[in-house]
């Protein structure tokens, strides 16, 4: 009988965390000095643990310890020689840098970047399109300021909000910057870092004209909707070409002012578009006059990709629920979940089946620490089911031939297989 292929060494959760670098993990823990005065839960180990309490959806450090207990005999497989204390796992969670799983994060994407690669862009100079978004995560209590006025009972809820720029060639994030929810969104374009000519893509929100003309100076071209009150003159108005899409209303050259006295002039592109799904008028903003006005308009609507993004966080790694009420503690477990995101991603990328993610998340979750051929499994479950029966008959067979032969010999009589 051939090899079990369908069982392997190591838990699924252990196939996933193949896809870190434990190396990269202790130089990034040295150079953060994480691991002082630490005897047993090293860096390495608590990455592996918060891990876990995402992928299972734990809700507590209590729940995550019991998890691991129940499971104590698969640790050595994921590199935890011990079942960490509850008290360890929260010191943990306020002591060591958020930096370190951020760390983490960029370090994992890099190297499987390539793998992520699925754009459906195929202009030369629409290939670096970056989509630059926030979302806001409700918190328990006012650890952090929420958006709003204070409610009549005087509680009120805090937020952090986590400002997003991802690839749209791969659809993951490749700036993640966290802050408390009630910081305006626009103060976060000045921490954008982008590759010349790229093009970035974001809403109305991030308004803010000086970073705009800063964006100009650097070659790096953005597309977002014109505010209703923002002051601008029109410059020049250009013709619209006999083979533009007919959704195509206007296409015009203005000056936006800002500063103190409104002073300050920065030129930029207005397209007035026909949305004929949403039945409306979209009027956008640009500093690149070189592309199509259609083609600046299909830039802005490949935004929704960031709020699919950011659907499917919520719905798979939903953050209601945190180990720890400390800020510290909160960033860590949400980088977790960009992690844990991002390794079922990489999985996902390599398996040639379509897998809804959902779909694939929910096994994971219910199988996450058994011993199953992860790939196998995914290509073809129906394959790999059948794989199991075969040799569970055949196992049958043998236990059911040994039984025999024994009987007969009990019998005093020769048995001969024919």
């Amino acid at each position: 009988m051939s090899k079990d292929t369908n069982f392997i060494g190591q838990p699924i959760f252990g196939m996933l965390l193949n896809f870190l670098d434990k190396g990269f993990i202790k130089k990034a823990s040295k150079e953060l000095d994480a691991d002082r005065y630490v005897k047993k839960f090293t860096s390495h180990k608590h990455v592996i643990v918060m891990l876990f309490a995402v992928f299972e959806g734990y809700h507590s450090i209590r729940d995550t310890v019991l998890g691991l207990l129940s499971n104590a005999n698969k640790l050595s497989h994921l590199g935890q020689d011990y079942v960490v204390r509850r008290s360890t796992l929260s010191d943990a969670n306020v002591r060591r840098p958020n930096e370190l799983f951020a760390r983490v994060y960029y370090d994992t994407y890099k190297r499987h970047k390539d793998v992520l690669s699925d754009s459906q862009l195929t202009k030369k100079d629409m290939v670096r399109l970056y989509i630059m978004d926030s979302t806001t995560i409700t918190l328990f209590k006012e650890i952090l300021k929420g958006v709003g006025r204070k409610p009549v009972t005087g509680k009120k809820k805090g937020g952090i909000k986590a400002h997003t720029i991802i690839d749209s060639r791969d659809n993951m994030p490749c700036f993640i910057r966290y802050t408390e929810a009630a910081k305006h969104d626009h103060v976060l374009l000045k921490d954008v870092d982008l590759p010349e000519n790229s093009f970035i893509c974001f809403d109305k929100g991030y308004v803010d004209y000086e970073q705009y003309e800063a964006f100009t100076q650097k070659k790096i071209w953005y597309v977002t909707r014109l505010k209703d009150n923002a002051l601008y003159q029109a410059r020049e108005e250009f013709d619209i070409p006999d083979d533009a899409h007919t959704g195509v209303l206007k296409d015009e050259e203005i000056e936006l002012s800002y500063g103190k006295n409104k002073e300050l002039k920065h030129k930029a592109r207005r397209i007035a578009y026909w949305d004929e799904d949403n039945k409306r008028v979209f009027e956008f903003i640009t500093n690149n006059f070189d592309l199509k006005a259609e083609e600046i308009a299909m830039i802005y609507k490949k935004r929704w990709q960031i709020e699919l993004l950011f659907k499917q966080l919520k719905q798979n790694f939903p953050l209601k629920y945190f180990l720890g009420d400390y800020e510290n503690a909160i960033i860590i477990q949400i980088w977790a979940a960009m992690i844990a995101n991002l390794l079922l991603t990489i999985l996902r990328s390599k398996v040639k089946k379509q897998w809804a993610f959902s779909n694939m998340m929910s096994i994971i979750r219910h199988q996450l620490m058994s011993y199953i051929n992860v790939y196998d499994f995914f290509e073809d479950p129906e394959k790999s089911w059948r794989k199991v029966i075969a040799q569970e008959k055949e196992r049958e067979k043998l236990r059911y031939g040994d039984s025999q032969r024994t009987l007969f010999n009990l019998q005093g009589l020769t048995f001969e297989k024919t």
